[in-house]
């Protein structure tokens, strides 16, 4: 699905003195880094449901401010891998949720709930799948450890801090290291040396509880201890580190522990993994780099045999003819590996997008309408081929395969948006108003959600059924954002 839907315009919501939600128009006009404060209350009192709240409302910020990756495709690829690896972790509190970040900083992290960001940069310099999954374990060992809230405690009893200005600093941490230690070091005074100590701690668990569940969910050991010493290797003279290493500290020590763990298992030779592949290349040719030098660089390497599979590298090559809109090159390739491999949802997606660019609506319903038998309400299927009715006026059935997908998928950004645009498309006032009023919630804009749906109440019939509901909505945002004041 081509990233071109319509930008939710978000704005700055103030909750109590709990949250803070950072805002934007297309560009933040406030500092794009800023993070939901949590409240003065202490740490020690952080229960699992609190942090599953604070989880869920850092996530509306983070969409709001931060250059999420809303891809259907790698969206589906990194909560597919990522829940793959939860499976065989211990004391799994939360649904985990796994979201990528357009930027070339190497770095990954992980907060209250189950949420796991991933910056796209991480994944293009992984030389295989298992040295993404260490990277990902080890994040998930920081959430059933319960790092932060351990950290946050910690840190309370060294020195007198506001939890707010803490969390703030360490949260901010996390997705911006450089601002975020800048925060830090204003509020941790003469405990910074005791939180320094115990993030190697934490370090050190992480790496022995995630090496377990990379092993048991039959990845390659060795995958953890690689991309040390490849992070090593290259940052080791420069006098920027890259952002995971200024949260995630690799003294020698560090390396030497994850090498010896790993030899304590047998070798694993796997075969390169086609969707890692697939998704290092997607990354590569849709969100870095342009067109033209893309389509270079892949037949490059597809001349030279430097790949690891060779229908990666072609699926490249098409996205980046795509990407430099020469669509009958891209069909050519793309109609080739799907013809091969016709259920790839990698390949689904591309020609999708190809078809709608050169208006060729009826091949793309019809190939996804086939796939939608057998695959309903999958992520990638549902979106595109709702992407692709409405691109063809067919505005019932793509409203009514949206309506049946956030039946399950609630806070499927794409979703939510896609519909917003296709009830004003059908001219559905009130719909649509409602629909935008999800899309804000989804940012943590409540009073802007609050106020679409009073837009969408004054559009609708009176003493309706729809008018109910939308009351019913508003005070449910109503109770969500009181909900986060008394935290």
């Amino acid at each position: 699905m081509k990233k071109s839907f319509k930008s939710a315009i978000v704005t700055i919501v103030s909750i109590s003195i709990s949250f803070l939600f950072a805002t934007s128009a297309h560009s933040l006009s406030t500092d794009k880094n800023q993070l939901p404060e949590i409240g003065t209350s202490a740490v020690s009192t952080l229960s699992l449901d609190k942090e599953r709240m604070y989880g869920q409302a850092m996530m509306r910020s983070v969409r709001a401010s931060q250059p999420i990756i809303h891809d259907p495709v790698l969206i589906e690829y990194i909560n597919d891998l990522g829940n793959d690896l939860v499976k065989n972790a211990e004391d799994v509190n939360y649904q985990f949720q796994f979201f990528l970040l357009k930027n070339k900083e190497l770095n990954a992290f992980a907060f209250f709930g189950g949420h796991i960001g991933t910056h796209s940069g991480l994944i293009t310099m992984a030389d295989n799948e298992s040295e993404l999954a260490s990277v990902l374990s080890h994040e998930i060992a920081h959430v059933t450890q319960r790092h932060l809230a351990r950290k946050m405690e910690a840190q309370s009893r060294t020195t007198p801090l506001t939890i707010a200005g803490m969390v703030t600093g360490v949260l901010l941490t996390l997705i911006n290291p450089q601002a975020g230690f800048a925060t830090l070091t204003t509020t941790m005074a003469a405990g910074q040396q005791a939180g320094i100590n115990y993030t190697r701690s934490n370090e050190s668990e992480a790496d022995r509880v995630g090496m377990g569940i990379l092993v048991n969910s039959g990845f390659d050991p060795n995958g953890a201890p690689e991309f040390f010493r490849k992070m090593s290797s290259k940052y080791r003279y420069t006098s920027k580190p890259p952002a995971m290493l200024l949260t995630h500290p690799l003294p020698e020590s560090r390396i030497t522990d994850s090498r010896n763990r790993a030899q304590r298992y047998p070798n694993k030779l796997l075969a390169p993994s086609l969707n890692f592949e697939l998704a290092k290349a997607r990354l590569r040719a849709r969100y870095e780099g342009n067109g033209k030098d893309n389509i270079s660089i892949f037949t490059d390497e597809i001349r030279l045999g430097k790949y690891n599979i060779k229908q990666a590298a072609l699926y490249g090559q098409g996205l980046s003819y795509f990407e430099d809109k020469q669509y009958a090159k891209a069909e050519e390739i793309i109609s080739m590996l799907l013809s091969a491999d016709p259920k790839n949802l990698f390949y689904v997606d591309a020609m999708t997008d190809i078809l709608i660019e050169q208006k060729k609506f009826e091949p793309a319903l019809t190939m996804l309408a086939k796939l939608n038998l057998i695959m309903p309400n999958n992520q990638v299927v549902t979106l595109n081929y709702a992407n692709a009715a409405q691109k063809a006026e067919q505005y019932e059935l793509a409203s009514t395969l949206l309506q049946d997908y956030l039946i399950v998928n609630r806070e499927d950004f794409v979703a939510n948006d896609l519909l917003t645009q296709v009830y004003g498309k059908q001219k559905k006032t009130a719909q649509m108003h409602a629909q935008q009023a999800e899309v804000y919630a989804l940012l943590g804009a409540y009073p802007k959600a609050i106020d679409e749906l009073h837009t969408a109440y004054n559009a609708t019939a009176k003493n309706t059924l729809m008018q109910k509901r939308i009351k019913a909505r508003i005070l449910q945002f109503q109770e969500q954002e009181d909900q986060l004041k008394r935290l």
